[in-house]
């Protein structure tokens, strides 16, 4: 079978490749067959012993026919097979001739597309001649296609740009290259690809003319360079600017401060008071303008430390307090019990920003106060302070405005109560770095409330600890005799403690109430008059077995009815006041019993510290001189960093060392930084005896605070000096010594 197989396609092949000379053997094989079969018929018919009989040839002949007829109805049947198979034939060739056609149109336009795309394409063999180009890579070429092809032609390269390679193995790099055209920076993609199986593969790349975007963004990153440039530039003008007016300004507020501790006469110590008010005026203003600055420069760094939260509240109201209440207002705290004892965040900067809000309260208000409330915010984590006031209020067209720099809510309230417009765009910003949000409901002529909300974690070292225990006054009534927004706060925080408050503002309505029922305790606000107030402790004697009078900080020491068991100094302490009303009745609380009034004079320490102050201000020297006398210490004055040394040097060689150094940090011939390496190091070598070093330094950026760490100085105290802190620095240092002696 194979055989026969076999043989049927080597004929079939030699038809095929001699196709007349098997049409001249199949005619002559048919002829043949034909004339002998004739030839022999006739001849055998004609022969006398033949045997011819008609009838006999009849029947032969009608045989041979009857094969002709179905030999030929076969043929026709095959041919008509051959016909439909020629049209299925014809009709998939015409398929085929179309989709050929489809084929070649979109083949053109993958060309079209391939040849003028913006990109450059090009392919090269594995010896790195081209084998394609097209018409973008030509053209930037300046030469034709048929020129590449075959050479290994590649641009020059002007500038290697950044590579990387993807996962995929492309390599990825910019290039600036030279071209007829002039120098262009083209991205390219290179990667190697592999048409036939068994072929070296080639190398495909292509490459995008990105000159404007690459130009684009190195005149962004120069115009940056320069911004950068311009903001160092600024923070260290600013810097210079802050120690060149904080030096002066040392001398103005320290020697008014000294001023006013002679003996003076009423008219010269109102211009005393106004000197050294306008320098702290002054200050206030570079503070701002120097935060100002960092924001702009970036340079606000926050700090996560836990801090206790109602500690931070109440030291606010304490210190705007004075003010508040140099206008007769009012100022109140409300720190909410669910929020944790200690969170951690930046307590700095949540207290510069509420300072300035509740001292802004304070200035835009002429009656009534200004409350601080602490309460949980609407997110997890989230802490929520509110400044309300009183004051005159913000118009609606003015609420966006006040926060944009330099900006107030109108001309009329900037020329009334003054201020530079930063104040509120720093505490904003502040807040944003934080995380956090501000935001303002206002009204005029019916104050403002400003909600400042920020994420505060709770302090994992004190976790579900309180800041006092809580009085249980379940069941017990509380009169509250007072008016105002501290009234209202107090009646909050007993109801939160279980009591029955009932605040009232007229002293006729309570002394009617007294007597109907059995007080636990009663408040009397002395802001109602101290007669009326003295009236009401001695009515209440009969009614409530404790009497407390709330007082301001002035008020404190003038003499008190008998008829109190004790006062609470406003703003109240929340502390304060549980402790107060936790006391056995009729029993004044020691520490809030009034106190002995305080002598005027002050003794100084047994015996003084021994200070050098290396100062080369004069007036700052003198200053720093006559503080530390007051204060009892000796001191000597060093003009200049090598005079400082010199003198530490002879101290320590005479065994009587300084206990105490004060370091300028900018001074002629050796500045106090080097000058502190240098004390380090002679000590480091001898073993000697540590004497702290405090920079005093006008500087406040925080890489100056980091150069003197680095120098090896204990810490520093900032121009212009404060009284309180340098005695509360020296005292801390004295008890020190004292300890280790």
């Amino acid at each position: 079978m194979g055989r026969t197989f076999r043989i049927k396609v080597r004929m079939r092949r030699f038809r095929r490749q001699h196709p007349r000379i098997a049409f001249a053997i199949r005619s002559f094989m048919i002829f043949s067959a034909t004339f002998g079969g004739a030839y022999g018929f006739v001849s055998g018919s004609r022969s006398e012993n033949s045997g011819y009989d008609p009838h006999t040839f009849a029947i032969g002949a009608s045989f041979l026919f009857a094969l002709a007829c179905l030999g030929l109805a076969t043929l026709s049947m095959r041919l008509r097979f051959v016909n439909k198979r020629l049209r299925k034939l014809a009709a998939h060739n015409e398929a085929l001739i179309d989709r050929n056609w489809e084929l070649k149109e979109a083949e053109e336009r993958a060309r079209s597309l391939f040849e003028q795309q913006g990109d450059l394409i090009v392919l090269r063999d594995h010896q790195n001649r081209i084998i394609f180009a097209n018409d973008a890579y030509c053209a930037l070429a300046g030469q034709a296609r048929g020129a590449l092809v075959g050479t290994r032609f590649d641009f020059d390269v002007l500038e290697q740009g950044d590579s990387a390679r993807e996962s995929s193995g492309t390599r990825v790099h910019d290039q600036k290259i030279a071209t007829p055209l002039g120098a262009r920076w083209i991205a390219w993609r290179e990667g190697y690809v592999r048409l036939d199986a068994g072929q070296p593969a080639e190398l495909q790349s292509v490459g995008r003319d990105v000159t404007d975007r690459t130009e684009t963004e190195r005149a962004l990153s120069d115009a940056r360079d320069q911004a950068d440039a311009a903001n160092r530039a600024k923070s260290r003008f600013l810097a210079m600017a802050s120690h060149e007016i904080r030096t002066p300004l040392n001398g103005i507020i320290g020697m008014g401060g000294l001023l006013l501790d002679t003996t003076l006469t009423p008219e010269q110590a109102t211009y005393a008071k106004a000197v050294k008010t306008s320098g702290e005026a002054l200050m206030a203003l570079i503070e701002e303008l120097l935060d100002y600055s960092k924001i702009e420069a970036g340079k606000l760094d926050l700090e996560q430390r836990p801090f206790a939260l109602s500690t931070l509240i109440e030291e606010i109201t304490e210190l705007l307090a004075p003010r508040a209440q140099a206008k007769t207002l009012e100022i109140a705290a409300y720190v909410d019990e669910r929020l944790p004892l200690e969170v951690v965040g930046d307590a700095a900067r949540l207290r510069q920003v509420l300072l300035n809000l509740a001292g802004n309260a304070i200035k835009f208000t002429a009656s009534g106060g200004v409350a601080l409330i602490v309460e949980p915010g609407i997110r997890p984590n989230e802490i929520s302070f509110l400044v309300r006031d009183t004051g005159i209020g913000i118009a609606a067209e003015a609420q966006q405005r006040i926060f944009r720099e330099f900006e107030q809510a109108d001309e009329r309230v900037a020329r009334t109560y003054g201020g530079t417009g930063l104040g509120l765009a720093i505490s904003e910003r502040i807040v944003k770095r934080m995380g956090g949000r501000i935001t303002l409901a206002s009204e005029p002529g019916k104050g403002s409330t400003f909600e400042v909300a920020v994420p505060l974690a709770p302090s994992e070292a004190r976790a579900g600890q309180t800041a006092f225990p809580s009085p249980d006054l379940t069941g017990k009534s509380i009169l509250l005799i007072a008016e105002g927004i501290e009234a209202s706060l107090i009646a909050r925080r007993l109801e939160r403690w279980g009591s029955q408050t009932c605040l009232v503002t007229d002293a006729t309505v309570a002394e009617a109430l007294l007597p109907e029922r059995s007080w636990h305790a009663v408040l009397v606000d002395r802001a109602i008059g101290p007669a009326i107030a003295d009236r009401l402790g001695g009515v209440a004697r009969a009614h409530a077995p404790q009497r407390l009078v709330l007082l301001t900080s002035s008020s404190r020491h003038e003499k008190q009815s008998a008829a109190f068991t004790g006062f609470l100094v406003k703003p109240l302490r929340a502390a304060s006041l549980a402790a107060r009303l936790a006391l056995t009745p009729e029993v004044a609380s020691p520490e809030l019993a009034p106190e002995p009034p305080v002598e005027a004079t002050s003794a100084a320490p047994a015996r003084g510290l021994s200070v050098l102050v290396a100062e080369d201000n004069e007036i700052n020297a003198l200053l720093m001189r006559s503080l530390l006398t007051k204060l009892g210490h000796r001191v000597v004055i060093a003009v200049h960093g090598e005079a400082a040394l010199e003198s530490w040097l002879a101290a320590s060689s005479a065994g009587t060392p300084y206990d105490l150094v004060l370091m300028d940090i900018q001074m002629p011939q050796l500045d106090g930084i080097e000058a502190t390496k240098r004390i380090r190091a002679h000590e480091a070598a001898t073993g000697g005896h540590h004497t702290p070093i405090l920079a005093l330094t006008a500087n406040t950026l925080v890489e100056d605070r980091y150069a003197c760490f680095e120098a090896g100085m204990n810490g520093f105290l900032i121009k212009p000096l404060d009284r309180d802190k340098l005695d509360e620095a020296l005292a801390g240092l004295a008890a020190s010594r004292q300890l280790a002696g």
